[in-house]
Order: structure tokens, then sequence, then C-alpha cells
């Protein structure tokens, strides 16, 4: 502002908007770097009992999950299956039971609607 040279002006400002970019890029780069920041020393030992650790859990998860289905698909009683849904603990127990009451529900309405049109044919 002490200048009334225009074109002085203009590159004061211009030089001031370079500084103000650079700067915004040096925080970008070091926030990149802060999250993109490797593990160190015994964490990653911690990090791979971890990990094998969860695999075999989930694993096990898995396989219970499996049986499970299985159980359920020779169950054809809704009630039944309430009473399981209700003493069940795990989400995905609870999802793959109640996969298994709408799929009897929806047997049970088909087998109905069938019934119905053999009345009507009749």
């Amino acid at each position: 502002e002490a200048t009334l040279d225009l074109a002085e002006r203009r590159r004061i400002r211009s030089a001031i908007r370079e500084l103000q970019r650079q700067e915004l890029e040096r925080d970008e780069e070091a926030l990149a770097s802060k999250r993109f920041r490797t593990e160190r020393g015994s964490h990653r030992q911690d990090n791979k009992e971890n990990w094998l650790r969860s695999q075999q859990l989930e694993e096990e998860q898995q396989k219970a999950l499996a049986s499970l289905s299985q159980e359920l698909e020779s169950i054809t009683d809704v009630e039944e299956l309430t009473k399981l849904l209700r003493a069940a603990s795990e989400y995905e127990e609870r999802k793959l039971i109640r996969a298994a009451i709408r799929k009897l529900r929806a047997e049970e309405i088909e087998a109905a609607a069938l019934a119905g049109n053999v009345q009507s044919s009749r």
C-alpha cells in the first residue's frame, strides 16, 4: 500500500499468493506424512500376532456360521426359529436366523397361494 506503482503492487500480491500456496503445500505434505506414517518397533510384531489371532477367530466363526446355516435349513417351524433368534447374541447368527425365518414365511405364503389356486380351479 506504500507504493503508488500498480505494476509493483501486482508483483507484490503475486509474490504473497505464491508464498501462501507454498505454505499450503508444505502443510498438506506434513499432514500426509503424519497420516501415512509407518509403524515402528514392537508394534509390527503385535500386529502380526493380533492378525493371526483374528484370522483364527474369523475362521472359527465362519465354521460355526456354516454349521448353524445347515441346522437352520432342517428347521421348519417359525416359532422354533424365533426362539433361536431371541437366544442368539452374535449379529451374524441373528442375521442367518432372520433370513431363515423370511424364507420359511415366503414358502408358507407360496404354499397358501398354491392351495388357494387349487381350490379356486375346482
